[in-house]
C-alpha cells in the first residue's frame, strides 16, 4: 500500500498544475480549525504553562522561538513553537563540519543537531515544541491539515509547482508529516505536499489526523 501511495505522489510533478477551487470543504475546514485549536488551547492549558516554566527554568533566551515562514498565497508568517534550541543557534551553524553543513544544505535540518537543548531533543521527539502552533491555527496562518510551512528558499525548490505549493494554508501536520517526516528524503516529501493538494479531502484529513496521532504516540520519525 506504501509504494503504491508513494508512486503517486511521485507523479504529482508529471501531471496538471491546476488546482481545482474547494469552496465548501475550505469552509467547513476553517470552521474545524478554529473550533478545534480553540477546545485544545483551554484544555491542553494545563500542559503549555508547565512547558514554558520547564523551557525557562532549562535554558537561556525565550521560551517561544517565532520562525519566519511562507504562508498561503506567499503572505510571509510567523510560525510559533517552543524554543528547542541554543539562543545563539545560527552562530552554530558556522562551526558545522563539512559533512554537517552538506545534510543541512541538502534537507535544511541536521541529525544529532548540536544546538538542540535536552529539553527541546525530548519536546521534538514528543512533538510538545509545536503546541503553540494551536495559536497560529486559530489565527488562520496555518491549518490542522495541510502542506508543512516552509522558508522562501524552499519554495524556490518547488519550481513550477511554487504557486500549487503556496495556493493552501500550510498545516500543523499533513501528508508528509504523518508518513515519516525525517525518514523520507526532500524530492519525496514534495511530491507528497503535491499530491495532497491535488487530492485534498475531508476524507484524506481524517486519515491524516488520525494517522498523526499514532505516529505521534510511537514517536515515528520525529527529530
Amino acid at each position: 500500500m506504501t509504494t503504491v501511495i508513494n508512486a503517486q505522489a511521485e507523479s504529482s510533478f508529471k501531471s496538471s498544475k491546476y488546482v481545482q477551487r474547494k469552496p465548501f470543504y475550505d469552509f467547513f475546514k476553517r470552521l474545524f480549525d478554529i473550533v478545534f485549536s480553540l477546545v485544545a488551547i483551554i484544555l491542553l492549558s494545563p500542559l503549555i504553562l508547565i512547558i514554558n516554566i520547564a523551557v525557562k527554568a532549562t535554558s537561556e533566551g525565550p521560551v517561544i522561538f517565532a520562525h519566519k515562514r511562507v504562508g498561503k498565497g506567499g503572505k510571509t508568517i510567523s510560525i510559533y513553537k517552543f524554543r528547542s534550541m541554543v539562543v545563539n543557534a545560527e552562530e552554530l551553524i558556522k562551526k558545522f563540519t563539512p559533512e554537517q553543513k552538506a545534510e543541512f544544505e541538502k534537507n535544511f535540518k541536521l541529525d544529532n543537531d548540536p544546538r538542540i537543548t535536552k529539553i527541546g531533543n525530548f519536546l521534538r521527539k514528543t512533538s510538545l515544541d509545536e503546541l503553540p502552533q494551536l495559536f497560529n491555527i486559530l489565527k488562520g496562518d496555518i491549518s490542522i491539515i495541510g502542506p508543512r510551512p516552509v522558508t522562501e528558499a524552499e519554495t524556490q525548490m518547488y519550481g513550477n509547482y511554487r504557486d500549487m505549493f503556496l495556493s493552501v494554508r500550510p498545516g500543523l501536520t499533513g501528508y508528509w508529516a504523518a508518513s515519516g517526516r525525517s525518514t523520507i528524503s526532500y524530492k519525496r516529501r514534495m511530491a507528497m505536499e503535491i499530491y495532497y493538494i491535488k487530492n485534498r479531502s475531508v476524507g484524506l484529513d481524517i486519515k491524516i489526523f488520525f494517522k498523526t496521532i499514532i505516529s505521534v504516540f510511537k514517536g515515528e520519525g520525529a527529530k
